[in-house]
């Protein structure tokens, strides 16, 4: 019988127990999220905080992610946003459950400039027999700790 597949939220927690002390760890871990999450990498986001139902990402301003009127681009905003959701929501969930997104809406407060900080915070589902919607909000914030943007995800949470 071949082993059983290793859950998200164990790997997930596995490497960031390990790099996290790590002088460089953070952003170590960052860059593996990115390179296991591709379109996701882009963005090139910092992972500053992870654990169970919490996660706080950090995005620099520079050109790459930047529009035409000189701030953060809506959609790096959004995948900012989907993936401090997706961070919190993974280490929350039982083993055996999987998750993925099936809507996600972000509501744009202000331009966004400067480093921005998203964090999302969600209780733990419970047992997970059957398919279920389960919702989970990031909140994007400026320096001045203005909330410039605000991400929605409707995660699909099934057993694996």
């Amino acid at each position: 019988m071949p082993p059983a597949p290793r859950s998200p939220a164990a790997s997930l927690a596995r490497a960031w127990g390990r790099l996290r002390p790590l002088p460089g760890g953070s952003w170590l871990f960052s860059r593996l999220l990115g390179r296991m999450i591709p379109y996701t990498g882009t963005i090139g986001a910092h992972v500053r905080e992870l654990r169970p139902g919490y996660a706080r990402v950090t995005l620099r301003d520079r050109r790459r992610v930047r529009n035409h009127l000189q701030s953060v681009h809506a959609i790096a905003l959004a995948n900012l946003g989907e993936v401090t959701s997706g961070l919190a929501l993974t280490l929350a969930l039982p083993p055996a459950v999987r998750g993925i997104p099936v809507s996600l809406t972000t509501d744009y407060r202000k331009k966004a400039r400067g480093r921005l900080t998203a964090e999302a915070t969600v209780a733990a589902p419970g047992a997970v027999a059957a398919p279920l919607e389960h919702r989970v909000e990031a909140v994007i914030r400026d320096a001045a700790g203005d909330e410039v943007a605000r991400t929605t995800v409707r995660w699909m949470l099934s057993p694996a």
